[in-house]
């Protein structure tokens, strides 16, 4: 199956809601340059992910995938942090945290067909 836009990457997809579930998991947080660094490292996974694939390259791409992976990894550590300063419930927690591992493990797959 040909992806023709990056929306219709699955990876985008649940980055999008990964996204969606911060900002709304971070909108009473009153540290506003911690809120503001988590929001803006789970924008950086889907946006990255549309800049490779806009770049129509192979190699590109996978550049991006891996940025994108990278930044995963980032939102990952801070949840952890945001649990453990209470500024995200367990149930909140789990939530972000299973999405941010399910869009890692795609972003994997996906770097692995290129």
């Amino acid at each position: 199956m040909k992806i023709n836009s990056f929306e219709e990457v699955i990876a985008w997809q649940k980055a999008k809601l990964l996204t969606k579930e911060i900002y709304s998991s971070m909108d009473h947080c009153r540290d506003f340059a911690f809120r503001d660094q988590l929001q803006r490292a789970s924008v950086s996974v889907m946006n990255n992910i549309a800049e490779g694939f806009e770049r129509q390259s192979s190699k590109e791409l996978k550049y991006f995938l891996y940025v994108a992976k990278g930044s995963c990894g980032e939102v990952r550590s801070m949840l952890i942090l945001a649990h453990e300063l209470d500024y995200i419930n367990s149930e909140q927690y789990k939530l972000l945290s299973e999405l941010v591992t399910e869009t890692s493990r795609l972003l994997s797959g996906f770097i692995k067909t290129l």
